[in-house]
């Protein structure tokens, strides 16, 4: 394997200055590489979080905001609704199926290991214009990967958009959101309560997918970043619906303390996440995480972002119980370190220290920018706009050629490839376009002629 420097890595010059000063000495390669994937923009929020907190995110109704895998909101009937979005923008422009259905996998994950039953899909999507081969490809793929992953799962895709404008040529957004249902009395939080509790990865096997894709996520997309791409996760839904079964047993047999996702920055997000709420470290051996590829470096072990990966901190003695349920489901669940009282991550291969870092420091320790913004002047010009400008038109097809516009027309060829029905709750569908003929554009252009025009 290549070794990248910290700058590759996605660090800046004070970043890594400010690495050495928290450790008192140069940072070996898994601890530079700790510290890049925590202190990302993906991860670490560090240019973003200033604008973040002006959203409000408390109310009467609010149990769990930010902190969290997911917000929880109390819907009453001692019921809440577990729902998160997440974009998965980087690695649908560069494999736009598998990007795509990796997006809605994590986004299923972030709802389930709160205890909630995923039950609705949806998705926020923004692409180039359609006259471009390139977009019309990332768009189909993007929508096959979404529709695939999804209808394997079982769960419904109720809603969505998709918008076009030249802007997000090469670079698509790729938004998906999932909701979920729990009872109160079993929402599970992603925190390790107690020193001594064993530590567990349960579900896939680790490989070398995605390693460093939560920096590769934080960058500006161009040709030369796509030269360093990481290797994009390869979903695998099937196994995703084994987990997500056997997780929520988990919850109902009151089994586990803690539970998190394996998502971006893979073991070394969730581990830091999990026992940095409470202030406490850990001590994790990667000799016994479970593989699918031989030679694997410690590093590697914890930066890989495979897919359909959890961690659970067990309660007290049931490590055993939570084996047997996951073989049951034919998946992997193993202890593979514990927590500790000292606020250390501390990394083992085997007896062999590979690295250890502050926990804290890769939580809380990320640093925060607070960038100067002005408005830009296409936005200006936006709401300068007058249409008492605009030339005259013969309005028939003037609304025939608005209505066939990407942003207008009907999305039927979107959503009919999702399964909108499965689970049988889907209250309302969408319904198929109806054909407009010249006759009616004509009429409903006579109607638009006598109402009244709103004020500017």
């Amino acid at each position: 394997m290549k070794e990248l420097s910290y700058w590759e890595m996605g660090l800046l010059d004070e970043e890594y200055q400010q690495v050495k000063e928290i450790l008192g000495r140069e940072p070996n390669y898994l601890e530079v590489g700790m510290f890049a994937v925590m202190w990302s923009e993906h991860c670490g929020y560090k240019n973003s979080r200033p604008l973040l907190k002006n959203f409000p995110t408390r109310g009467a109704q609010v149990i769990q905001g930010p902190g969290e895998n997911a917000g929880v909101v109390d819907i009453g009937d001692g019921q809440a609704l577990v729902f998160k979005i997440e974009s998965h923008n980087h690695p649908s422009a560069i494999e736009p199926y598998q990007g795509a259905a990796t997006g809605v996998g994590g986004i299923v994950r972030d709802i389930f290991t709160m205890g909630a039953r995923p039950i609705a899909l949806l998705n926020s999507l923004r692409f180039g214009e359609l006259d471009d081969p390139q977009v019309r490809e990332l768009f189909a793929g993007v929508v096959a990967g979404i529709a695939g992953y999804g209808n394997c799962l079982g769960i419904p895709t109720v809603g969505g958009e998709v918008y076009f404008h030249p802007c997000y040529k090469g670079n698509p957004l790729v938004n998906a959101m999932c909701a979920g249902l729990v009872k109160q009395e079993d929402l599970a939080l992603a925190v390790a309560n107690e020193v001594g509790r064993p530590i567990m990865i349960v579900g896939a096997k680790t490989g070398r997918d995605g390693i460093h894709g939560a920096t590769f996520a934080s960058e500006e997309l161009s040709e030369a970043s796509r030269e360093k791409r990481p290797a994009v996760q390869v979903g695998d839904p099937f196994m995703e619906k084994l987990l997500i079964e056997a997780c929520l047993e988990l919850i109902q047999e009151e089994l586990v303390e803690g539970m998190q996702d394996l998502g971006a920055a893979g073991l070394t997000s969730s581990i830091a996440e999990t026992v940095s709420k409470k202030g406490h470290g850990v001590e994790v051996d990667v000799t016994l995480v479970p593989r699918r590829e031989e030679g694997m470096m410690p590093y590697e072990v914890m930066l890989s972002e495979s897919q359909e990966r959890m961690l659970i901190i067990p309660r007290a003695g049931c490590e055993a119980r939570i084996a047997g349920i996951f073989d049951k489901w034919g998946l992997d669940a193993v202890v593979i370190g514990r927590v500790t009282g000292d606020g250390s991550f501390r990394v083992y291969e085997g007896e062999t220290l590979a690295g250890e870092v502050p926990v804290q420091a890769l939580t809380g320790g990320c640093p925060v920018y607070v960038r100067s913004g002005q408005e830009p002047p296409y936005y200006q010009e936006a709401r300068s706009f007058n249409p008492g400008t605009l030339p005259e038109a013969a309005l028939p097809e003037a609304l025939g050629k608005l209505l066939a516009s990407p942003g207008i027309a009907s999305k039927h060829w979107v959503y009919s490839q999702y399964d909108y029905q499965v689970m049988t709750n889907t209250a309302i569908v969408p319904a198929k376009p109806p054909r407009v003929s010249q006759s009616k554009l004509v009429t409903l252009c006579t109607f638009i002629r006598v109402l009244p025009l709103p004020p500017l």
